[in-house]
């Protein structure tokens, strides 16, 4: 039985007012700063500290305290608000860590605060702090690494800023310092790895169109020598190309939402000319839902959910108060009763396939260079909550079955070349049960699968494999195929995609990225099941529509600044590589310059010479892919083997050593390395012992080595001898064997001797001549 969670977790993506604060610091003398701590407050704020917060703050608070006299009291009254503790610019090096007490107060439970640092009065990485303990304190580490702000000299104070939007209850901070280092910190060392890497075993070509995008802008896809951008998302479902415009669904309040420009299909004209400099194709949702927006006088917003027509709802758009969530405030029920013309207009395929129309008429075919993929929309099984003004019921297995069928044989009458994909569901439940299964179950707590009914209306299949089928039997029938790609969205279920970097969450995010491959890992969440999700798809398309290719078009195992988000994110490009996967796109493209950013880089242009790693997977394995994963490739483009090694491992340093079998080798190794620096650096090559290096891994880092091929042997002609002999010179590299192949035909080949270039780099060879043309090569041999 598949496991199954009734919650369903959505991306919720709002604007977040982030308040503005101007900075005028008090001109006050630095003291010098040794490998002594700093403290920041202690019954007052002391050494230049200084009150820039926007709450209600109380620094001389009597009770409660951790010490001493005072504590600081911070009441956020209103969403958004934050104490902020600010100091003139100064080098942080000599700290490692802030810390802190902090007192939930009577009631305790304040959630979603985020702790960030400053650089400049600039905000860095957000740190998401633990739910507040009621009556007792609890005392908080964080270190400025974390923070994104060691070893800076632009050091100029944090926040702790809500990032509920609702008001939270008074809690207390008290003896807060900056935690001295030790001056030199020799690492720890963590126990040695072994790795072996084979250029002959489990070869398989790797897509480069797994290293794809979603939204990444013109300079991005440059810069990350990407090769595919999407655009997606809730939104794309209805989207209006005529009046170019789009509604902004459970993302935003339902708004019917008017773009940048009037101009009929300006936002798409916009994506895909952003990816033609870059030479990056450009993905297009086609919405298939029925319905799109339509805008008020003067391109005005319309909600669809509005306070004036529907009443009072529990949370209202704070920047447009007559637009609601859909939820009324009576017994906090849905709003089930609106009329869906409010803010939308019913749309079949004829008005999408105006749509592809536009883009082959803007852009030309798929052939031509156009947009060469379309999506067939996106996430349907979740309409009924994502889509809950239009489509407030959960679609069925026929329902999707039948718009996939419909859009998709209309896209390819538009452009018979462009290719297709789908369904691209949410996650693990709409891997298996339809929209319709899902409410369902959720509306009669009942998660037996076997009474789910419209499952039961169609045979008990599986919801994906059910629609395969469908495309299957279509294909059969006609002789055309409308689906190429089989594609699905993959978040971690645990909190991995979010901010977190407690130690906890970074060692899970370690671990998890199992779900992609591992036939043993059961994932850790409400899932509870081994999800292997690669292996799943191959075999999905294998049983059930065999020739479709497979893509993962949205992921995310965390946000962009942290280096544990980056050591995820190489481990999963050297996953979908290693497994075979042919197209993803993560979701979204990276802040530049991030530590996430940097280590696409690391695949695809470490050097800034858009140098990549290899294009063909071949074995490489380690003892723990949970500490250290690794993964090779060879490239095609001048014959290196190429090494990458990601050490997740949070502290240490890792003793390495690399052998490599079935490869002929130069003498050296380049070495790129990505640390939380955020910074790609090219370190001094590493000298190659016999087949084999050894290297240092700093924790938490991701390392390239190139392996430039050896001596390549080359065959120069001396002539026929008298005594009916050919004789040719062998070169190549002292040491190493080579044998020689003979052939009539250029196709079949012989091996008619081996030679060992003992001492020297050329040997003189001769083999007895024939009547018929016969032509030699040589090859590297072990």
């Amino acid at each position: 039985m598949v496991a199954f969670m009734p919650t369903i977790f959505f991306r919720i993506y709002r604007k977040v007012p982030w308040a503005t604060v101007a900075v005028l610091f008090v001109a006050t003398a630095l003291s010098s700063r040794g490998q002594s701590n700093e403290v920041i407050y202690a019954d007052a704020l002391q050494n230049g500290w200084q009150n820039y917060g926007w709450a209600t703050l109380n620094y001389s608070c009597t009770s409660p305290v951790h010490s001493g006299s005072d504590s600081i009291s911070v009441t956020i009254a209103g969403g958004y608000q934050a104490i902020y503790i600010a100091h003139a610019a100064f080098d942080s090096t000599p700290f490692t860590n802030l810390t802190f007490w902090v007192n939930g107060g009577a009631t305790g439970g304040q959630s979603q605060m985020y702790l960030q640092g400053l650089l400049n009065g600039n905000a860095q990485t957000g740190v998401l702090l633990p739910t507040f303990p009621a009556n007792s304190w609890l005392q908080v580490t964080v270190s400025l690494s974390a923070l994104g702000v060691a070893d800076q000299s632009t050091f100029s104070g944090f926040w702790i800023q809500d990032e509920s939007g609702n008001p939270q209850a008074t809690f207390y901070l008290d003896d807060i310092s900056l935690i001295a280092g030790s001056g030199i910190v020799t690492p720890t060392t963590n126990p040695p790895v072994f790795i072996t890497v084979d250029a002959l075993k489990n070869r398989r070509a790797i897509s480069p169109l797994i290293y794809g995008m979603a939204f990444a802008a013109s300079n991005q896809l440059s810069d990350l020598n990407c090769p595919i951008n999407r655009s997606g998302g809730n939104s794309e479902t209805r989207y209006n190309w005529e009046i170019n415009a789009h509604n902004l669904a459970h993302d935003w309040y339902f708004e019917s939402y008017p773009d940048a420009s009037a101009t009929a299909g300006a936002t798409a004209d916009s994506f895909v000319a952003d990816g033609r400099p870059a030479g990056a194709a450009s993905m297009i949702t086609i919405p298939m839902i029925g319905w799109a927006p339509i805008l008020g006088s003067g391109r005005a917003i319309i909600p669809s959910y509005s306070v004036a027509k529907y009443g009072p709802q529990t949370h209202s758009d704070p920047y447009l108060a007559n637009a609601g969530n859909g939820i009324s405030v009576t017994n906090g029920t849905l709003i089930t009763w609106n009329n869906p013309t409010d803010a939308n207009v019913a749309v079949d395929s004829t008005f999408q396939q105006g749509y592809v129309s536009h883009l082959t008429n803007k852009w030309g075919t798929s052939a031509q260079g156009g947009v060469g993929y379309y999506l067939l929309d996106n996430e349907h099984s979740i309409w009924f909550s994502t889509h809950q003004d239009v489509h407030p019921i959960g679609p069925t297995m026929q329902e999707i079955g039948t718009k996939m069928l419909t859009y998709a044989a209309m896209i390819k009458s538009t452009d018979s070349n462009a290719l297709v994909l789908g369904p691209e569901e949410w996650g693990w439940s709409g891997y298996f049960y339809s929209g319709y299964d899902q409410q369902w179950s959720g509306a009669h707590n009942n998660y037996n699968p076997a009474q789910y009914p419209d499952r039961g209306t169609n045979g008990g299949m599986d919801y994906i494999p059910w629609l395969l089928t469908q495309m299957r039997q279509y294909d059969t029938n006609t002789g055309q195929r409308l689906l190429d790609y089989l594609t699905v969205h993959c978040y971690p279920q645990s909190g991995e995609y979010g901010n977190d970097v407690s130690t906890s969450m970074e060692l899970l995010r370690n671990k998890s990225t199992r779900q992609l491959w591992d036939s043993n890992y059961v994932d850790a969440s409400w899932i509870g099941s081994i999800v292997e999700l690669i292996p799943r798809m191959h075999s999905w398309v294998s049983n059930y529509y065999p020739g479709t290719k497979i893509g993962i078009t949205e992921y995310n195992w965390g946000a962009d600044a942290a280096i544990n988000f980056a050591t995820a994110q190489a481990d999963i490009l050297g996953i979908f590589g290693r497994e075979g996967l042919d197209l993803a796109t993560r979701w979204t493209a990276p802040t530049n310059d991030t530590p996430v950013y940097e280590a696409f880089k690391m695949y695809r242009n470490y050097d800034g010479e858009k140098s990549t790693f290899g294009d063909t997977s071949v074995s490489a394995s380690g003892p723990d892919p949970d500490d250290v994963s690794v993964f090779g490739a060879t490239r095609s483009s001048d014959g290196a083997l190429t090494v990458m090694v990601v050490n997740k491992q949070l502290t240490g340093v890792t003793p390495a050593t690399i052998a490599f079998t079935n490869y002929l080798a130069g003498s050296t190794a380049q070495r790129w390395q990505l640390t939380s620096s955020s910074v790609i650096s090219r370190l001094s090559d590493v000298p190659l012992t016999g087949t084999s290096l050894s290297n240092n891994l700093p924790a938490q880092s991701i390392t390239l080595f190139i392996l430039p091929p050896g001596g390549r042997p080359t065959l120069r002609a001396v002539g026929v001898n008298a005594g009916n002999t050919f004789s040719f010179w062998l070169s190549g590299q002292p040491g190493q064997g080579y044998a020689i192949l003979a052939s009539s035909n250029l196709v079949s080949w012989q091996t008619i001797q081996t030679n060992t270039l003992a001492g020297t780099n050329s040997v003189l060879v001769s083999v007895p001549t024939a009547n018929a043309a016969r032509f030699y090569r040589a090859e590297w041999v072990q």
